[in-house]
């Protein structure tokens, strides 16, 4: 059988069970089920699914998802986001769009704490919305803030969507972590400049109010008992891993560690609270385990049958510069991510760009983090990124699908631009996985 051929059945069968409303772990089961009994010889292609999907799941590397889950679980059970979020807020004085820049630092410190876009964006959505529409802010100003910096949970450690990333593409997940530091900084540096600029530009948008006077100790005290202790779990993850003290493994105990430590000092610790975010996070990772399992036995099913070679072999003959062929796969995810969330792209597209990325010689870490990004503005592309429907239940009732949409363009499109800026400069998101020890 032609490799096309495999190809279009394969995802054919594929989107027509995800059609029907099926989960989708459930859909890529059902299709390697099928492709097994067919490729691997009937039954004993069967038997050896059950060993793929044992092998897929008890893979050491996948440990630190379950723990950066853990640690996102923790804080927002036990509620530590609003000190923080006040203390940042003594900072910020009189700056044009102040409570948009409080979304992007918010965002980012938060980020560093769930590792999911969807958590940091209710969080923000329900602590800051409010308080924005009392001080007139308009929506493009209420909800496009939030929505950008919602992203950075995938693109600052601890990332659960890298994680995964390094799973299934076989990337490092230490440099990879490493990789996205500088790329989610200079998204955040994009989303301040637009707000300042739109709100010089445009007062309306985000009018100026009166703001309580903070004497410097007030704000140095409050730094220290709300923000410093952040840095403390942020270096109990990233710093172990950049200076070589620990494996991403570790770092993600030691983070989870240092959650619960935290939560504990603020009083905040409870049996409430620690069940709670011990049951969220055995659900998340159930389901996230077997997505994998469906993953990896699919890539096998694309491998065995030829379909993969075939799909490389034309690839890599197509009369195109290997940049034209790399911004067509990321037009693809952009796409996919208008309609499906994460990790389901990531399941349907890196067993087919991978083996290309490796045969096209481009750097897999490199790869890595515009693929993350991608998966980022997908989040926020209409009609259906699944951060644009988290804002839209947070926003006030009079709010409309519609507002969300034009909230979230302009930040689609400083995303774009932090795209081009990897893509022209590699060594944006190379050169700290390149001194890592």
């Amino acid at each position: 059988m032609e490799w096309q051929l495999l190809l279009l059945l394969l995802f054919g069968g594929l989107i027509v069970l995800m059609a029907t409303g099926m989960p989708v772990a459930i859909c890529f089961i059902l299709i390697n089920l099928i492709g097994r009994f067919f490729f691997f010889g009937g039954l004993a292609g069967l038997e050896h699914f059950s060993t793929s999907i044992f092998d897929s799941v008890t893979s050491f590397v996948l440990l630190p998802i379950p723990l950066f889950i853990l640690m996102g679980e923790v804080m927002f059970q036990s509620g530590i986001a609003s000190p923080m979020m006040d203390a940042l807020d003594k900072w910020l004085g009189r700056l044009p769009g102040r409570l948009g820049l409080q979304a992007v630092a918010g965002g980012a410190i938060l980020s560093t704490l769930t590792g999911m876009d969807l958590a940091t964006t209710a969080i923000m959505g329900d602590a800051l919305v409010p308080e924005m529409e009392k001080r007139g802010y308009k929506k493009a100003m209420t909800m496009g803030p939030i929505l950008g910096s919602g992203g950075l949970a995938i693109m600052i450690p601890p990332s659960d969507l890298a994680v995964l990333l390094g799973a299934l593409g076989k990337i490092s997940i230490g440099k990879l972590l490493m990789a996205i530091i500088f790329p989610g900084i200079l998204m955040g540096a994009l989303y301040a400049t637009y707000i300042i600029v739109r709100s010089i530009l445009q007062p309306a948008i985000a009018p100026a109010y009166g703001v309580t006077h903070f004497s410097l100790s007030d704000k140095l005290l409050a730094t220290a008992r709300y923000i410093l202790p952040i840095g403390f779990v942020i270096f109990a993850v990233v710093g172990l891993i950049l200076f070589g003290i620990a494996t991403p493994t570790e770092a993600a105990a030691t983070g989870a560690i240092s959650m619960f430590l935290l939560s504990a000092a603020y009083g905040r610790l409870n049996w409430q609270v620690a069940k709670k975010s011990l049951m969220g996070t055995l659900h998340i990772t159930g389901m996230i385990m077997l997505i994998l399992a469906g993953a990896v036995a699919f890539s096998q099913i694309l491998a065995f049958s030829g379909a993969s070679r075939g799909l490389i072999g034309f690839a890599t003959t197509l009369p195109l510069s290997p940049i034209f062929i790399l911004i067509a796969m990321l037009v693809i995810i952009l796409f996919l991510g208008a309609f499906m969330e994460p990790v389901s792209i990531m399941m349907v597209t890196l067993p087919l760009f991978m083996p290309i990325v490796n045969n096209l010689g481009f750097d897999p870490v490199w790869f890595g983090v515009i693929y993350l990004l991608s998966i980022t503005m997908g989040e926020i592309s209409p009609p259906f990124g699944l951060c644009l429907f988290v804002m839209k239940g947070v926003a006030p009732p009079d709010t409309t699908i519609g507002d969300v949409y034009r909230a979230g363009l302009p930040f689609l499109g400083l995303d774009l631009i932090a795209i081009v800026l990897l893509i022209a400069f590699p060594q944006i998101s190379l050169w700290l996985p390149g001194v890592m020890r």
